[in-house]
Parts: C-alpha cells; sequence; structure tokens
C-alpha cells in the first residue's frame, strides 16, 4: 500500500521531527519521504484529518483474548480488528486461554491465528504448567517458539523457591519474568479494596498489604538471584515506593499500571456494578494519585489497557460471584488523555517493545512504518455503542474522554477506527 499522510504532528523523541507538523510519505512498509508540502501523486492514497498526530505504533503489554477455548469472550481475529482501531500496533498476548499457552504448540498456535493481522501479536508463555504454579513450564522451548516473557496470569507463584528458580533458569537466554502480586491468603475472600467504600456497601476487603507483601518478596528474589522481572498491573501507593527504591539500587524490575488503575477508584463500586470488579481491585485516590507520581517519574514504564473480555454470562450476577476484568482497548487513549500529558502518554504505550526486546523504529525517512494516528482535542463520552469487542464488560461506559484514535499503519496495511 501507497499512503501520504497529510499534516501530522510527529510525536517520537527519537524522530528528527518531533513536535512538528509534516506529510508522511509511505511505499508499503517504509517511510519514503517526510517533508512539508509533499506534492500528490496517483498510486498514493492520502490521508487528511484535522488536528492529526502521529506517533510510533502503541503497544499494549497485557491483553487477554479468550481463543483458544473462550472464543465465546473474544476471537484472536476480531480482537486484533479491535486492537488495531483502538491504536494499537503490537500486543503481548497472556496466555489464560484452554488450554494454558504454557508449551511451544500452543505458542505457535496462537502465532499462527495472527500471521495476517496489522497488529502483531506477541504470545506470553506460562511460567507454571497449566499456570497452576506447582512445575515450571517449558520456558526455553517457548522462547524459541516466540514468547517474548513467562508469567501466570493474575496469579501469584505463592512457592517463593520456583520463582527463584525461574528467574536464575531465564538468565540462560536472557528470558523475562512477570509476576503478578497478590497474596491470596490475605486476600481470601475479598473482592474490593479494603477500606472505607467495601466497609460501608459490606463487600469483603482486600487490603493493599496482598499486594504489597508479595511486591517486597519478589524484589527480594530478584535481588538475590539476578535477572530480569516485570511485575504487572500495580495499585497501591506503598508497591510503587517499593519498586521505586528497588530501581535506585540497579535491580534489572519494570512494571505496569492498568489504564483504570489510573482512572477510577474504588467509589465506582456504590452500585455494585460488576464491570468494576478488577484485579487487583479498584483502589483509593491516593493510591491512583500514587500512581500517576509513578508514571511521570518513569518509575512506572508501562501502562496497559488490560483487556480483559468476559461474557455476560460470568459478569452480570452477584458481585461477590462475578469474574474480575475489563475490556480496555476502546477506552485505553481517550480515558488516559483526561489524566496524563501527551508525550508521557506516548512514552508508556510504546515502551513495552524495550520492555519485551522486541525492535522498534523511530519515525524516520527509510525506517520501518510503524504507526499510530491519533487526535487529542475532541471532548466525548464512552457508551456502547464504542465497543468493538465481542464481550461488553468495559469499566468505562459513561466516561468523559479527551481525543480520540483515527487508526493505524502497520505491515503495509491502514486500518481506520
Amino acid at each position: 500500500m501507497k499512503i501520504i499522510i497529510r499534516e501530522a504532528k510527529i510525536i517520537d523523541p527519537k524522530s528528527p521531527f518531533h513536535n512538528q507538523v509534516v506529510d508522511v510519505k509511505i511505499n508499503h512498509t517504509i517511510i519514503e519521504k517526510i517533508e512539508k508540502n509533499l506534492p500528490s501523486e496517483l498510486d498514493y492514497k492520502e490521508i487528511i484529518h484535522s488536528e492529526l498526530h502521529l506517533s510510533q505504533g502503541w503497544f499494549d503489554s497485557s491483553v487477554s483474548l479468550g481463543e483458544p477455548g473462550f472464543e465465546g469472550r473474544e476471537t484472536i481475529a476480531n480482537g486484533l480488528t479491535v486492537a488495531a482501531k483502538s491504536g494499537f500496533t503490537g500486543i503481548a498476548l497472556q496466555p489464560n486461554s484452554f488450554p494454558i499457552v504454557d508449551n511451544q504448540s500452543q505458542v505457535q498456535f496462537v502465532k499462527q491465528k495472527a500471521n495476517s493481522a496489522a497488529t502483531e501479536l506477541f504470545p506470553i508463555g506460562a511460567l507454571t504448567k497449566n499456570s497452576d504454579g506447582y512445575d515450571l513450564a517449558e520456558l526455553f522451548d517457548m522462547k524459541n517458539s516466540g514468547a517474548i516473557a513467562f508469567g501466570d496470569y493474575e496469579k501469584n507463584t505463592a512457592n517463593a523457591n520456583l520463582l527463584k528458580i525461574g528467574l536464575q533458569y531465564a538468565q540462560d537466554f536472557d528470558g523475562l519474568v512477570i509476576a503478578f502480586c497478590q497474596d491470596e491468603r490475605i486476600q481470601g475472600n475479598g473482592v474490593a479494596n479494603e477500606g472505607i467504600v467495601s466497609t460501608r456497601l459490606g463487600l469483603k476487603g482486600i487490603p493493599n498489604l496482598a499486594e504489597e507483601l508479595i511486591v517486597a518478596r519478589n524484589l527480594f528474589l530478584l535481588e538475590y538471584t539476578g535477572g530480569k522481572l516485570h511485575i504487572p498491573t500495580i495499585s497501591t501507593a506503598k508497591s510503587v515506593e517499593l519498586i521505586r527504591n528497588a530501581k535506585a539500587k540497579g535491580l534489572k524490575v519494570t512494571c505496569s499500571a492498568a489504564v483504570h488503575h489510573l482512572v477510577l477508584t474504588d467509589e465506582k463500586l456504590d452500585g455494585f456494578d460488576t464491570r468494576y470488579k478488577v484485579s487487583p481491585p479498584l483502589r483509593t485516590d491516593n493510591d491512583r494519585m500514587a500512581l500517576i507520581s509513578g508514571i511521570l517519574d518513569n518509575t512506572i514504564d508501562l501502562i496497559t489497557s488490560d483487556h480483559n473480555p468476559i461474557d455476560i454470562e460470568h459478569k452480570k450476577m452477584e458481585f461477590d460471584l462475578a469474574k474480575n476484568g475489563t475490556i480496555g482497548f476502546e477506552s485505553a487513549f481517550g480515558a488516559l488523555l483526561t489524566v496524563l500529558p501527551l508525550d508521557k502518554i506516548v512514552e508508556k504505550l510504546t515502551a513495552a517493545r524495550i520492555v519485551f526486546n522486541i525492535k522498534s523504529t523511530a519515525i524516520a525517512e527509510g525506517n520501518t512504518a510503524n504507526l499510530t494516528l491519533f487526535t487529542t482535542e475532541s471532548e466525548w463520552v464512552f457508551n456502547k455503542e464504542n465497543v468493538l469487542s465481542k464481550s461488553k464488560n468495559s469499566a468505562f461506559f459513561g466516561t468523559k474522554m479527551k481525543g480520540k484514535v483515527i487508526g493505524i499503519y502497520n505491515n503495509g496495511t491502514l486500518v481506520l477506527a
């Protein structure tokens, strides 16, 4: 495909055209020319949109889709289409399908399902067999088949020695271990953040301590073993502080925060709406602001939608019984732009390629075109008609948004929202 993107403001600190408004000429997969007022050409499609911005393609570091096994929640094909229309040119797919992605054949299967998509799919392999926390999975084989990291989605590795061995073993092939942090025994039957809101509503609480104890333990393990550790979707002020201190000591730790934890708080639970039931739970505004500070000072490396489609049978039920999770692709950018500056959003939505050691290219002549197109000024309210996912379990219905995704260009393919 050949296109010219007209009058786009480049948001890419690695580009010589950062913060400039230019035309971008692309021939299939390569950026041919960047300058103002490029001449029109007959065989080039022109993309023209008011207040257009252009950045390196966004990458979502935590995505659940369902397939194989839970296609009723979401398929890989439709999930990648939704990701593309939401601005993501790459996703890291969690292993929580049925069967669990815990061996090389499963890694190859999900990769093959994404072969022709504009949005690239990078599998995360399970850290333990069947994600049950007892035995390490086939990490090296999965790495050779294309897995970019290893972790059990929303499951704490209760056996500290097993995580220690995993961190030591992964160093042999420069593997990245992902460790979700939540102590199941402290969590107990908790379903919401322990605090004023849970007490008022009579919901069993999950204290911040459930997360923070495991964050501290896992950082101690990392200090002992060496290697690389990624802590996903942290949610408390103390977790931010613990990771900030670990980075100051030189530990190779990265972490992410989910969009819903940066925008929403446990005050949303007043109506017992299960769309707000997520793991870790929505916390207080004090925790939310600590996460924002962690983004701004780069303690938190990545922002993820933590996109997790849940079918209506498992979501629209009593709060205690409903499954955790919210879809997040469609609402991610619009929600983030209400709480964070644009440059920081783009930085945190593109940095996953660095964390996962995936090649990225600046917006420059001669480089591969991997781009996200968006605007920043429009204000609107997110509702069900904005949902493209098969599942409709969004925590953001009725939320005011700012800015809109126009589309992506990747793998020689243009996808418009």
